[in-house]
């Protein structure tokens, strides 16, 4: 027979076997009565054969077991015995019958399905197959832990039909239906065992048979709550303040041209409002940044306490706040709403034991048809929220604490302004610029003790241009350091040309004006020693200025560089005197050589001796602390004489003398040399 049979006694030892069986176990030997049927196994799996035999014995249990046999090839099969106990009619078991089988492919099917399933246990993801029905036919170790299977049957099918329904309420009716695609993947919430709610990444296949019906259902689960909320987080953290929470300048242009996106079909307007604090900056110098970060995060909340639940408002600099009001298209009604964002961030505060008075100025934009018809609603989203930075800057000019509407001229002024700029970086390059100089006067001997350095624009188009044209453009594009290089280098070369042509002498002092962002470069006092060098004057002959506004400013390292100036020798002037807020601090920080007291004092003082007084106490402070005092804008006789008899030492104006180019100043002073 094709079959392997054999037959063993009660001890399980061979007694007689066909040819098949021998072809099969034995490698076609001679069969060895009294040997085992697994005789040719590998020791092992003989010794567990005989511990497998008695224990079949022992509970008269039908006797199966594989072993394995290697062929003379090398390679290995794999045999399934399996016996039947034979008993006499008197129900006494006399001996065994038997078969053998080659299970090699068998074996092979289980131990990879065991490997498998052993792999898919030791996985991180959950993975189910379910029958059509829905009933659970394999499950791995993570997929009974996430979803709840335990040894209670009513508790695990109830937990699986929950997973089976989380993933049906997701799922398109046409992978069902068998219509498009058997496979699907998407976010899946689910709450698992422990409790917690908890987001999926489902892969789903559905196998179907011959037919197009479906036979069962494949699914893979990985856990990415965690993942999630840290993709949700960095996500909040790239469109979101730090300080406040707020919407930053990247979510607030998108939620804004969103709104103008809606504009266009529901013909609704749409309102920017750009506040910025007042004097925050104060604040952080003077008290320190944590009082200052916490002064802006009160007003971030009074800001969105006084708006609309549908309003956005974001935070987009250090001291900058924008609002977006969806819906709002009346001009009065738009101010009105200004006008109560400024009323509510302005007053007194105390933070830390200090009191603070908070303001602030807005600028208001509003949306309208020609800017929607000219460019898409991202680009206009950026036009309108520079339009309300614009408005908002000209408050600060008019004043701080007010709301201003931004018109046209706003934006014609701002195109003007950044052409004029583009000009500005040509006219160094192309000699446009050129200096003229003002006598400065001593009022004790009538003769002409130095000169201010004024600067001029010769523009192609607009004629001569003064500083307060082009001066606050220098400093915003960066030109404020080259330009102030140029005018150092020029007015000491002048002044060289003026001593050779004996027109003045040794004692007479060159007076330059200098900005902050100069005296902030490290390399600025090397470079002024470089000029004062190749036009080979003295420290002492030229004189810096300036403003008190430069020295309210200090970050610390203006003052280092006007204190190495000084060292060198170098000459010092406080211009603008009399219009900060810490004069007589100042006067007593800063050793200047000169105190050049503001025009505004000097406008009206002779005519009915208001100013007499003031000046006067000025004029004697700074002589207590070594200081020679310059009085600029004089334009009257009067005036002179009077700043005369105040002690005043040294007086500037037209009255004094117009500035002049060099070549028509030398020949003035030497001509006042002589007198």
């Amino acid at each position: 027979m094709p079959i392997s049979l054999f037959e063993t006694d009660l001890d399980g030892r061979l007694v007689a076997a066909n040819d098949a069986f021998r072809t099969l176990a034995l490698a076609s030997a001679p069969l060895v009565v009294g040997t085992a049927p697994w005789v040719n196994a590998q020791p092992q799996e003989r010794t567990a054969a005989e511990r497998a035999w008695q224990l079949a014995k022992e509970t008269q249990t039908p006797f199966n077991f594989e072993f394995r046999l290697w062929q003379p090839s090398g390679e290995a099969i794999w045999i399934l015995v399996s016996t039947q106990p034979q008993k006499n009619n008197s129900g006494v078991v006399t001996s065994h019958i038997g078969t053998a089988h080659d299970v090699t492919q068998a074996v092979a099917r289980r131990m990879l399905s065991e490997q498998l399933i052993g792999l898919l246990d030791a996985s991180h993801d959950a993975v189910l197959v379910f029958d059509r029905n829905g009933a659970l036919m394999f499950a791995n170790d993570y997929a009974q832990q996430l979803v709840g299977i335990n040894e209670t049957p009513a508790n695990s099918d109830a937990a699986i039909q929950t997973f089976i329904q989380a993933i049906r309420d997701q799922l398109p009716r046409e992978i069902t239906t068998g219509t498009t695609s058997n496979r699907w993947q998407g976010e899946v919430g689910f709450r698992s065992a422990d409790g917690i709610m908890r987001t999926l990444d489902v892969v789903l296949q559905i196998v179907r048979d011959s037919q197009g019906a479906i036979e069962h259902y494949s699914s893979i689960a990985r856990d990415i709550t965690e993942s999630k909320q840290t993709q949700d987080e960095l996500q909040r953290q790239a469109t979101h303040d730090a300080l406040t929470g707020l919407p930053n300048r990247v979510l607030f242009l998108r939620k804004l041209a969103e709104a103008l996106d809606r504009s266009r079909t529901l013909k609704r307007g749409v309102t920017v409002l750009f506040v910025d604090l007042d004097k925050l900056k104060d604040v952080n110098d003077t008290i320190g940044h944590s009082v200052g970060d916490q002064l802006i995060v009160n007003m971030s909340k009074r800001l969105v306490s006084a708006t609309r639940p549908s309003d956005v408002v974001a935070r987009i600099g250090g001291d900058e706040f924008v609002i977006l009001c969806d819906g709002l298209g009346d001009e009065q009604v738009a101010m009105d709403v200004a006008n109560r964002m400024r009323t509510a961030v302005t007053g007194e505060q105390i933070l830390q034991g200090f009191e603070i008075s908070t303001s602030a100025s807005i600028g208001i934009a509003m949306a309208n048809a020609s800017l929607l018809e000219e460019m898409s609603s991202a680009d206009a989203a950026v036009t309108l929220l520079h339009h309300a930075d614009s408005a908002m800057y000209l408050a600060k000019q008019r004043g701080r604490g007010r709301c201003e509407m931004y018109n046209e001229e706003m934006s014609a002024n701002a195109r003007e302004r950044s052409s004029l700029s583009a000009q500005l970086e040509r006219a160094l390059a192309t000699d446009q610029l050129f200096l003229v100089y003002q006598p400065i006067v001593s009022t004790h001997t009538g003769r002409i003790a130095g000169a201010e350095a004024l600067l001029r624009w010769q523009h192609p188009e607009r004629g001569v241009l003064t500083p307060p044209v082009f001066l606050s453009l220098a400093e915003e594009s960066g030109l404020i350091g080259p330009i102030g290089d140029w005018v150092g280098r020029q007015a000491c070369a002048d002044m060289r040309q003026w001593l050779d042509a004996k027109s003045i002498d040794n004692s007479f002092v060159m007076h330059i004006n200098v900005s902050a962002r100069q005296l902030r470069d490290a390399t600025f006092v090397e470079r002024t020693m470089a000029s004062l060098r190749d036009a080979k004057l003295e420290p002492h002959q030229v004189d810096l200025e300036v403003t008190e506004a430069t020295l309210l400013d200090d970050k610390g390292g203006v003052m280092r560089t006007l204190n190495a100036l000084r060292r060198l020798g170098i000459k010092l002037a406080i211009d603008d005197f009399g219009t900060g807020f810490s004069s007589l601090v100042n006067l007593r920080n800063f050793p200047a050589d000169y105190l050049k007291l503001d025009g505004t004092f000097i406008r009206d003082i002779g005519s009915q001796g208001n100013d007499d007084p003031i000046v006067r106490s000025v004029i004697q402070l700074a002589h207590s602390l070594n200081m020679s005092v310059v009085a600029e804008w004089v334009t009257t006789e009067d005036q002179s004489q009077r700043l005369k008899l105040l002690g005043c030492d040294f007086v500037q104006g037209n009255k004094i003398g117009l500035p002049v180019k060099s070549a028509e100043f030398s020949p003035l002073a030497a001509k006042a040399r002589t007198a």
